[in-house]
């Protein structure tokens, strides 16, 4: 299971956010989103923690917290939507009748 930490301060570091998290257990993975065109980070992140006693104590004690000038937003992750795909083929949906 993964931990979602959201509304982050886009200067936080891993290194921030494993020191953060291991307050409440062991830190396996930190990851830090950044957008593919700017490098810039996107505000969020993951954080993954050895049992899930360990990240429900984390996210009881850091939803809502403020930590670098932010309201946190953290709760169990998701999993990833299948977007599919956008339906039609790359070049276009042109009719046929033309």
């Amino acid at each position: 299971m993964s931990i979602y930490v959201g509304n982050l301060s886009y200067e936080v570091t891993q290194e921030d956010l494993s020191a953060a998290f291991a307050e409440y257990g062991s830190v396996k993975r930190v990851q830090l989103p950044t957008d593919r065109e700017t490098g810039r980070m996107r505000g969020f992140a993951f954080v993954e923690m050895d049992t899930d006693t360990e990240e429900t104590a984390a996210i009881d004690a850091l939803d809502g917290a403020e930590w670098m000038g932010r309201n946190l937003k953290v709760n169990k992750a998701k999993p990833r939507e299948d977007r599919g795909s956008f339906g039609g083929n790359r070049r276009g949906n042109f009719s046929s009748r033309y």
